[in-house]
């Protein structure tokens, strides 16, 4: 007789993007309001580069001729998109080699995909993080400790606090929803300890492309990484790709399982599950990491790190404590009056008309915060932040 997998009982009730969708459509059912202004989910707005979308429609109509088409592509990628990506991290000066990189269709879906290379094994999560994350081990059936980060830590992971065992470990930096962007510092603390213990480290390096200080934005930039991590790669934040779909992950030949490369498994496993990117998707990747596509991805980078300040210099103004929104788009804020996450949200909703994200759905870590994301329209940014100062003043 067949079951259905046992694990979806173990899963929460809603997923948090989900269940934050559904609560603005019922305010807005109910009330006729419809000028709601999303600092929520972290969608992009602005549209893809020129350039990018250049390569992208002129590959796709080439695909309409003998001579360009384009069957089914390499498993783990076109050879020029995979050595872009290795020439990008070994510009940071961290080693990478072209047959390291696994282009994939998101960072989302490697996250879960990698997890077919570990037997049961025991994920350690940062709390608030990702809900993913969390998701992801639970589906496949693992056991899932927490480490609970909170203001006093400045949302920052240490290892400290840890059992030593084995893990795999999430690490996002800079990280989602603190907006916080880790240090050498202590990522260096991170990869000692999986080396000490036999872990791996995840490191989600979504956001990457939103530091500007001297934080590490690659795991590989610490020495000893390539022996114990993996990196996830997104183009959807960098260069407007949330709706395109590409990423990928780097997995050293360094790193090892016992006496199993993790390397040869993963290409194993993709051969064995995913058919690839599209040819077309794959050359916008390529011509974003070109220096015409940087240079205008980072123009659209720049563009919500300036949404960020404005939405930093509300938060300071108003006195609400507040964390990330410099390395990142996103800022973690403490909600005012004692307010839970979900309270707040209801609150700036249905007073403010603004939709924010409770903390509380980013795990234990982030009760009484909620999460803003700078990826709107500045105009869009500039009223909400207007709305919320008024809220804030009847408080």
């Amino acid at each position: 007789m067949l079951r259905t997998n046992k694990n979806f009982e173990r899963l929460s009730q809603n997923y948090l993007f989900r269940e934050v969708s559904e609560r603005v459509e019922d305010f807005k059912r109910q009330s006729g309001q419809t000028d709601i202004i999303s600092l929520g989910i972290g969608d992009v707005s602005l549209p893809l580069p020129k350039t990018i979308a250049e390569a992208f429609a002129k590959t796709a109509n080439e695909m309409a001729t003998e001579k360009g088409f384009k069957g089914y592509p390499p498993t783990a990628g076109y050879d020029f998109l995979r050595l872009a990506i290795a020439d990008k991290y070994n510009k940071l000066g961290a080693f990478v080699q072209a047959d390291e990189v696994f282009v994939s269709d998101g960072a989302k879906s490697d996250l879960t995909n990698l997890l077919d290379l570990f037997d049961e094994p025991t994920a350690l999560v940062v709390s608030p993080s990702y809900p993913a994350y969390v998701d992801d081990n639970i589906l496949h059936g693992n056991k899932v400790k927490f480490l609970t980060v909170t203001k006093e830590d400045g949302f920052l992971p240490r290892t400290k606090n840890v059992a030593r065992a084995s893990y795999v470990i999430y690490l996002c930096s800079p990280n989602n929803p603190t907006g916080v962007a880790y240090s050498e510092k202590t990522l260096k603390e991170w990869v000692n300890f999986a080396l000490s213990t036999g872990s791996v480290i995840i490191y989600d390096g979504a956001y990457e492309a939103f530091i500007r200080s001297d934080n590490p934005k690659s795991i590989f930039e610490i020495s000893g990484a390539r022996y114990c991590a993996i990196e996830v790669g997104s183009f959807s934040k960098r260069a407007g790709f949330t709706g395109v779909r590409c990423g990928w992950s780097v997995i050293p030949k360094d790193l090892m399982v016992g006496k199993r490369s993790l390397t040869e498994l993963f290409l194993r496993r993709q051969s064995a599950k995913f058919n690839g990117v599209s040819y077309p998707v794959q050359v916008a990747a390529f011509a974003a990491l070109t220096e015409e596509g940087v240079k205008a991805s980072e123009k659209n980078v720049d563009y919500y790190l300036n949404n960020a300040r404005l939405l930093s210099d509300f938060c300071d103004n108003c006195g609400l404590k507040r964390f990330g929104g410099k390395d990142a788009p996103y800022l973690f804020v403490k909600c005012p009056d004692g307010l839970n996450g979900w309270e707040f949200f209801h609150l700036a909703l249905t007073k403010a008309k603004v939709v924010l994200t409770p903390g509380e759905g980013f795990g234990v870590g982030g009760e009484g915060f909620v999460r803003m994301t700078s990826f709107g329209k500045k105009e869009q940014v500039e009223l909400a932040v207007e709305r919320l100062s008024s809220l804030i003043k009847t408080m």
